[in-house]
């Protein structure tokens, strides 16, 4: 009768161990999936921005020493990131590709221009600074026309500052309920051993000979959930690599890193304060009141 109660017993402890390691595990995974996003977030943004391109157009008039004074200036640029020269001929290929007909048959002539592609860097793809650089363009006589959607430019920047609030709102409130999560897992577990501790103070026993195994137990359930957390992450940044290159997310591997410490620590400094806070309120409790 005594070992089955005590196989009980121990399969009652194990799962309580077993669902503080989960609840930390989903929290860290969660706050750490989060982080990892912030991160990557500008960069995103960026990315994003540096795809909207400039088209410049030239006259019939330019000829190709002009094109390519235009391009070596354009190189010299810091706002341009890359660019690429379009002759008429590509830009007519390119339609016939896109439209699946030599419309060149029914016209006689060509009737696009030479242009550039021009992708900017993101800290440029703003209203006030693409205005400025599509000016000092039009200064060149031999541009007809610069092309670029407006509209987008605005609306992207309109919205990653709503979002950009947005995550910092989120993050906060994720933490917050983390925090409370965490916590009453290991409330859970404590209040299972109440009686134990009231027993241990009344023969005697001080609060912090009482309070370290429980904290110690509950680092150790956090450092087990963050290292699951960790892994989990990693498996998570490995697939995204695999899958989505062009993202490069491993390429900022010391915010990667920080985020990662980060995850751990939070794990340790969760379980150990909110453990010393849990076992004092039963230390402070009297005999009635456990029941």
């Amino acid at each position: 009768m005594s070992s089955s109660f005590d196989k009980f017993q121990k399969r009652r402890l194990i799962s309580s161990y077993f669902s503080v390691v989960l609840s930390i595990f989903l929290v860290l995974f969660l706050l750490g999936i989060l982080g990892l996003f912030i991160i990557n977030s500008q960069k995103l943004a960026n990315d994003f921005k540096e795809k909207i391109a400039m088209t410049v157009f030239f006259k019939n008039e330019a000829n190709e020493d002009d094109l390519k004074r235009f391009g070596e200036e354009l190189k010299k640029e810091a706002f341009a990131k890359s660019s690429v020269y379009v002759s008429k001929e590509q830009a007519a290929k390119q339609h016939t590709d896109i439209i699946g007909e030599d419309f060149l048959t029914f016209l006689g002539e060509n009737p696009l221009q030479n242009s550039y592609d021009i992708h900017l860097k993101a800290s440029y793809v703003e209203k006030d600074s693409i205005s400025k650089i599509e000016s000092k363009f039009r200064e060149n006589q031999m541009i007809s026309d610069i092309v670029y959607d407006k509209q987008l430019v605005n609306l992207v920047n309109d919205n990653i500052k709503k979002v950009s609030m947005w995550i910092l709102i989120i993050s906060g409130f994720l933490t917050f309920i983390a925090v409370l999560l965490i916590n009453s897992s290991l409330r859970l577990s404590i209040y299972s051993n109440r009686f134990i501790i009231k027993t241990m103070q009344m023969v005697g026993a001080t609060k912090s000979f009482i309070r370290k195994p429980f904290v110690m137990r509950s680092i150790k359930l956090g450092i087990l959930g963050a290292v699951l957390a960790i892994l989990a992450l990693i498996g998570v940044l490995a697939y995204v690599e695999t899958n989505f290159p062009d993202l490069q997310i491993l390429d900022n591997k010391l915010m990667i890193a920080a985020v990662l410490i980060g995850v751990f620590g939070l794990g340790v400094l969760i379980t150990w304060i909110s453990t010393h806070f849990a076992t004092q309120r039963f230390l402070n409790l009297r005999t009635d009141d456990l029941y």
